[in-house]
């Protein structure tokens, strides 16, 4: 029942199909109609008597129209004329076939219903009429050249060509036109001789086309205005990103790597170039450049790299680079001997995309599913809508197939999601990235169950909250993943999750090599922090508690488990009591004693996730939540380039204990840690260059981002204050604690206030199931439990009740205290069907 709801969900989304009230169609009386023209503002409206058949379907996509033209402050409207006898409209055997366009009381144009047939028709053919002043119209090259020598010097000119009026072709370019018509000067051609004086070899086998004229750089009017064409479909997208491509500078000049050069060209999916130059070559290849750029533009951004800068570290043998559109494609060197290689690389290149994503690029013809994606989560679910995962890389189960997939040895890897789920969805790219990275482990299977599908699978292994993972090993209950939704950090869960937890160690030399890294060495890199407990006997009530925490948190960190009587001198030699536990950082790192509180699992493994938190830690997006939930005002230190430069020239290694003493800045806030002068703080430091959001928070804080290193007080548990250390003083221990101590004194002005704004969805949930409702009441209502406390008469008065009920005694009674726990699994909705 939930798929069959769903698809009802989906198909009132597509097809608009909400009540009459919802729609921006407006129904006038004369009264009404005589005040819109008498307003001034442009209206589209149809009169008629009654809907006959031929008139019906026409209505439909008038209503549709409705809410495109809304957007660009056109009413669209219509007049029932056997109510309402409007002189002049209603009159006439044209009226049911007539739909007229007015700018206040004049009538611009009017249309039959057959030219104006359905939805992008409508836009199109008012817009075009809106804008008649505006948009030229060219038959010959000769009018074409002539609005071309008008236009040198002043602006550019954007010709589009659509074999018909009416289609969505040429809805696209008035939309586009309307935007960027006063930036640029449109003209529109039917074909003919305009083609063939625009290149097109076979005029008759083009549908749609768009060319760029660049005629506003030229200098004299002597000057051509060279062209650019426009390579795919005629959208309302692929012109919006032509147009940005066009704007974006013909070639750009770069002093660092490849892989650290953005342009406008990365966020329009568009491939980059690069041509690596030096000093005494600069000129020639700046002009090489620029004329390579001319015939790549639109198709491929291009940057001169200065390969004798101090930051770019390129091999000498390679000339050139690419890198294709796609978040994480890597640069690829070459050599290049000819401009028409790199030319045919990039055309082939565009060729093969253009194939393999067309299908997609029809769909996206769809400009007002648009109006909703205003984050990447949203973004990601319109994109992977149709995703399906690579079945060589991970195995879909279904309720025949899952206990036999988790049951086989070796660790299955488990993906609960449904594909309303905005996250779910945004999560999908991940979750294949970590599969392609894990396809050669030999004991790791990927897979996935679609909830929405499968309910009962998911219900019976209670996935209440999507997307869920799960690593599932014979006789052990199943792992959790509890960590960031990327690829990397569920990669290095899975990998971890490998190894046994809590490794048990049965001699002091295992426990010191584990202690220092040498026992699973090759573990390393996953999990650099390692914990040890460390109890006088296995019978140790304790230790069952340990075993239980470790379980919980394997694949988060190393955990390893002391149970001889040899563990009373180690908690002597680090001065603890047992039962206790040992946290390592690495080899030359301090070993860190705790003591262990043996209350529940679920305190003892909070405890364990606190002790391995670094005391002045660089803070990171990934490491952000775990030091948040300890409620502490962040006492955070932002650094950048310079400074770590410096610190890097300061440091120097100590003989003893292997430690490093870095940078002046974090010296001075390390020995107030040390004094224990912080305890109430959450000391932190972010550096600006490698976590780049670290800039967006300074200035959300302050409004500006100050000379840094800058420290700053946030409060974000006591409303929200900011303050920031004063710039002009260095900062030096004594200094700090006199400045937090003016802050708790009341005597320093916040600097900032983090305003509490709350994250609301972009738009409401649309609640399909009230539709049900209006159709039949009740029966889409979510039932709640009767409550019975009366005596036993009553209750058994209560039972025959619900007996006559479950009989069918009242409508929709079948429901009525059967159904009433939750679903695990469901449309986001107000309240949801029983059944689901």
């Amino acid at each position: 029942m939930a798929w069959v709801c769903f698809i009802v969900f989906l198909l009132c989304i597509q097809e608009s199909c909400m009540t009459e009230d919802t729609s921006k169609l407006v129904e006038h009386s004369k009264a009404t109609f005589l005040q819109t023209l008498q307003s001034g503002k442009t209206s589209f409206v149809y009169f008629g008597n009654e809907v006959p058949p031929t008139v019906g379907l026409f209505l439909q996509h008038l209503k549709k129209s409705a809410d495109a033209l809304e957007d660009y402050g056109i009413s669209v409207a219509k007049v029932n004329c056997t109510k309402e006898r409007v002189p002049n409209y209603c009159t006439g055997e044209k009226v049911l076939t007539k739909v007229y366009l007015f700018r206040g009381p004049n009538v611009l144009k009017n249309f039959d219903i057959d030219t104006v047939f359905d939805v992008d028709a409508i836009v199109a053919h008012v817009l075009f009429a809106v804008l008649f002043d505006e948009v030229k119209y060219v038959q010959t090259p000769a009018e074409l050249l002539n609005i071309e020598r008008v236009a040198k010097g002043l602006a550019d000119v954007v010709l589009a060509y659509v074999q018909i009026l009416g289609l969505p072709e040429h809805r696209a370019v008035m939309e586009a036109m309307f935007v960027y018509g006063a930036k640029y000067q449109f003209v529109l051609t039917t074909g003919g001789s305009v083609l063939s004086h625009m290149g097109v070899d076979d005029p008759s086998s083009l549908q749609s086309g768009l060319w760029f004229l660049h005629c506003k750089g030229a200098e004299s009017h002597s000057d051509p205005c060279h062209h650019t064409v426009l390579k795919r479909p005629l959208t309302t997208l692929n012109i919006y990103a032509f147009l940005q491509l066009m704007e974006a500078p013909l070639l750009t000049e770069a002093q660092r790597d490849p892989s650290e050069v953005e342009t406008v060209h990365s966020h329009l999916r568009t491939p980059l170039l690069f041509l690596f130059t030096q000093a005494d070559t600069l000129a020639l290849d700046r002009e090489s450049a620029e004329g390579l750029a001319w015939r790549l533009r639109g198709e491929a951004g291009l940057v001169l790299i200065h390969r004798d800068s101090p930051g770019v570290k390129i091999p000498r043998e390679y000339n050139a680079a690419y890198r294709l559109p796609g978040e994480g494609s890597p640069v690829k060197y070459f050599t290049l001997k000819d401009t028409e290689e790199v030319v045919s690389l990039f055309r082939e290149q565009s060729l093969q995309d253009g194939e393999t994503k067309q299908e997609e690029e029809e769909e996206e013809e769809d400009w007002t599913v648009l109006d909703v994606l205003d984050d990447e989560v949203a973004e990601s679910v319109y994109r992977e809508r149709d995703w399906e995962p690579d079945v060589d890389l991970i195995s879909e189960l279904t309720a025949g197939t899952f206990n036999r997939a988790v049951n086989q040895s070796g660790h299955t890897v488990v993906l609960f999601f449904v594909r309303w789920d905005a996250v779910s969805m945004a999560f999908m790219q991940s979750y294949m990235e970590a599969a392609e990275e894990l396809e050669d482990v030999p004991d790791v299977r990927m897979t996935s169950v679609d909830c929405g599908e499968w309910t009962d699978v998911c219900s019976d292994g209670q996935v209440t909250a999507f997307p869920t993972v799960r690593v599932y090993r014979p006789g052990e209950l199943p792992q959790a993943y509890r960590g960031m939704l990327g690829a990397g950090s569920l990669s290095r869960f899975i990998l971890l999750a490998r190894v046994s937890s809590p490794a048990l160690l049965s001699s002091a030399e295992e426990t010191r090599s584990f202690l220092g890294g040498q026992l699973y060495r090759r573990n390393a890199d996953l999990s650099p922090v390692r914990v040890l407990g460390l109890f006088s006997s296995g019978q140790d009530p304790g230790s069952a508690l340990f075993v239980e925490a470790a379980r919980l948190l394997r694949g988060e960190m190393m955990l390893g488990l002391f149970t001889d009587p040899q563990a009373e001198k180690w908690a002597e030699d680090y001065a603890v009591k047992l039962p206790a536990m040992l946290v390592s950082w690495g080899p030359r790192a301090p070993i860190q004693p705790c003591s262990l509180p043996m209350s529940t699992v679920e305190e003892l493994v909070s405890h364990i996730q606190r002790s391995v938190l670094e005391s002045f830690p660089e803070l990171t997006v990934e490491n952000l939540p775990a030091f948040l939930e300890l409620r502490k005002p962040l006492l955070l230190l932002f650094v950048g380039d310079e400074e770590e430069e410096e610190e890097e020239e300061e440091e120097e290694e100590e003989e003893e204990g292997g430690s490093r003493r870095r940078g002046v800045v974090r010296k001075e806030m390390r020995s107030l840690l040390s004094m224990g002068k912080l305890d109430s703080y959450l000391p932190c430091w972010i550096h600006t260059g490698r976590t780049p959001s670290g800039k967006a928070v300074l200035e959300s804080y302050l409004g500006s981002v100050p000379r840094l290193p800058a420290l700053v007080l946030s409060q974000l548990d006591s409303g929200g204050e900011v303050f920031l250390y004063p710039p002009e003083k260095p900062i030096l221990s004594e200094a700090v604690l006199e400045w937090l101590q003016r802050v708790d004194n009341k005597q320093e002005q916040p600097a900032g206030v983090i305003s509490d704004e709350a994250w609301a969805p972009s738009v409401p949930f649309y609640d399909f199931l009230s539709i049900m409702d209006e159709e039949a009441p009740g029966y889409a209502a979510q039932k709640a439990p009767r409550l019975k406390t009366g005596g036993k008469q009553q209750q058994q008065e209560e039972d025959a009740e619900e007996e006559v009920k479950g009989q069918g005694g009242e409508e929709g009674g079948a429901f009525e205290g059967t159904f009433h726990r939750e679903p695990p699994a469901g449309p986001p909705a107000h309240h949801q069907h029983p059944d689901l």
